[in-house]
């Protein structure tokens, strides 16, 4: 039998359900505390789902969730630790200020409160996220960090920030939860949850979320683009600045000027970010060697490499497995 503990955690969830929300999201941050709860052979974990109303909800793709309450019920709210808001596309038409009274009247009880994908965004509008850090999915940082400067807005694929537990979308809730489900019943049962799902890699809140590039430039350069793919898919034998000018018909001195000015770094900057980036995910999720990791991203020596990710990242590559979660 695994020793549970409580903890700062919450253990008894509320999923708030917004229309359009993302059925993916929300399964991914249900799911896991189902698995957690079989593996235990105990009902650790329990959840409700609620809406303004208390009619079904529709997710963005269709279908329609019959939800357990509405604000209306009387037990709504009845032994919650937290209520998660679960929203998706076009948030900014899909509440209003009833939703809004509700979420302040939660917090006013001193229940945490939560978020996944667009979520985020809803209760910065309620003044709930002043003073914290939140993540939100990647399509909506610029707007949340533009609308709301007393929120520290992170690439993170989730943020937890005291009573505040935020989540990117797509399957970020899955890492959220296993950090929650390893941090009350142990690695090995967090560790059961991702092998069910086949979850090779279970992310902590400093991965970030991958934002595409052609989401930070637009239509601006196409060249950039194609620069940075070409850097992506030649880690282990690096191009030369000049040659990369070259196929992507610049000079060496455009070449510079694009990145500086859409990426705010000299091209040899962001291949080393790259390269190191892509090392640290071998250190995180394989049993290679120094050595092997090393040339797979392209260093001339091991020395190397521990300097370089070491002056990035401020600990060195054998630092980095070391703090890795063991996962049973």
């Amino acid at each position: 039998m695994t020793t549970f503990s409580r903890g700062e955690y919450p253990t008894r969830f509320g999923f708030l359900l917004i229309n359009d929300f993302t059925l993916i999201s929300l399964s991914s941050a249900v799911e896991p505390l189902r698995m957690a709860n079989r593996i235990c052979r105990e009902d650790h974990y329990s959840w409700r789902t609620i809406s303004a109303t208390g009619e079904p909800v529709s997710a963005s793709d269709g279908l329609q969730v019959i939800v357990d309450r509405g604000f209306s019920d009387p037990d709504a709210l009845d032994k919650l630790d937290i209520v998660i808001v679960c929203s998706g596309r076009r948030i900014d038409q899909n509440y209003d200020k009833t939703i809004i009274r509700w979420l302040k009247g939660v917090n006013q009880k001193g229940i945490a409160l939560g978020a996944i994908c667009t979520g985020s965004q809803l209760l910065a509008d309620a003044g709930l996220l002043e003073g914290y850090r939140c993540s939100i999915h990647w399509e909506n940082l610029a707007a949340v960090s533009d609308l709301f400067p007393g929120i520290t807005v992170s690439r993170s694929v989730f943020t937890i920030d005291r009573n505040r537990y935020t989540s990117s979308g797509g399957t970020a809730p899955v890492d959220m939860m296993l950090h929650i489900i390893r941090a009350q019943c142990g690695a090995e049962v967090s560790a059961g949850v991702a092998d069910q799902f086949i979850y090779e890699r279970i992310r902590q809140p400093d991965d970030q979320q991958r934002i595409p590039l052609k989401h930070v430039v637009g239509n601006q350069s196409g060249k950039l683009v194609t620069a940075v793919e070409l850097m992506e898919a030649n880690i282990k034998e690096p191009i030369s600045q000049e040659d990369l000018a070259s196929y992507v018909g610049l000079s060496r001195r455009q070449l510079q000027r694009l990145f500086q000015r859409y990426l705010f770094c000299a091209p040899s900057r962001y291949y080393l970010q790259l390269r190191l980036q892509r090392a640290r995910e071998l250190l995180r999720q394989t049993s290679m060697s120094l050595v092997e990791i090393s040339s797979l991203c392209g260093f001339v020596s091991t020395s190397h490499f521990s300097k370089s990710y070491k002056e990035y990242y401020g600990h060195s590559p054998s630092a980095e497995r070391r703090t890795q979660p063991a996962t049973a």
